[in-house]
């Protein structure tokens, strides 16, 4: 049985963290843990980004069509291996797409790849967003862990609420705000992941 989920959130929000979070809380209930790291850093690193790119629209669609196909090879490898459950914890989804263009071209992109956004948002079993430390946790927030990530508190809060928005509509979509400390924000999260794995093992 494969089961897929999204880690996202705003910038410096903690998704390297809390991706050994879901790691140790997934194998605790029986789970082979995969994980797809973020496109979007692979890509930038590389020198394929917004600002070389012919425009923003024609990079989006590069780092759609790369992630697409990641996922997948990750679910055919998960095919053939030799696990009861397995879960495949994307670094980002395809939804993440959205809060960086406008829905024009978010549309075109989709269109261009034969994807409504429902097919988007029903690649994944659950979403859990991370919220930026810009919102909360501003003494914390840095972009200095990150070469391709050089967004203000400003720019920061501003995508995190896009990305909140590009994710509505998904049936289990849960948010981690920044109230208390960040071992908190972890316990949340964890809380989270132990709901939505006891809904799973209930089915």
């Amino acid at each position: 049985m494969q089961t897929k989920v999204v880690i996202t959130g705003g910038p410096c929000a903690g998704k390297s963290s809390a991706l050994s979070h879901i790691k140790a809380c997934a194998e605790a209930h029986g789970y082979t843990v995969l994980t797809v790291a973020e496109t979007a850093t692979e890509l930038i690193s590389g020198g394929v980004a917004p600002w070389t790119c012919a425009s923003n629209a024609a990079y989006q669609a590069c780092q759609m069509r790369l992630q697409i196909e990641k996922e997948r090879v990750f679910a055919r490898a998960a095919e053939g291996m030799r696990a009861e459950r397995i879960l495949i914890v994307c670094d980002r989804g395809l939804m993440d797409n959205r809060a960086y263009m406008t829905g024009e071209d978010f549309d075109a992109v989709c269109a261009a790849l034969h994807l409504t956004r429902e097919d988007c948002l029903a690649e994944y079993d659950a979403v859990f967003h991370l919220c930026t430390a810009a919102k909360g946790a501003e003494r914390f927030y840095t972009t200095a862990n990150n070469q391709s990530r050089t967004e203000t508190p400003e720019e920061a809060r501003r995508i995190d609420d896009r990305l909140i928005e590009a994710w509505e509509g998904h049936p289990y979509h849960r948010i981690i705000g920044n109230e208390g400390s960040f071992a908190d924000k972890m316990a949340c999260l964890t809380r989270a992941l132990e709901e939505f794995f006891a809904r799973g093992e209930k089915a």
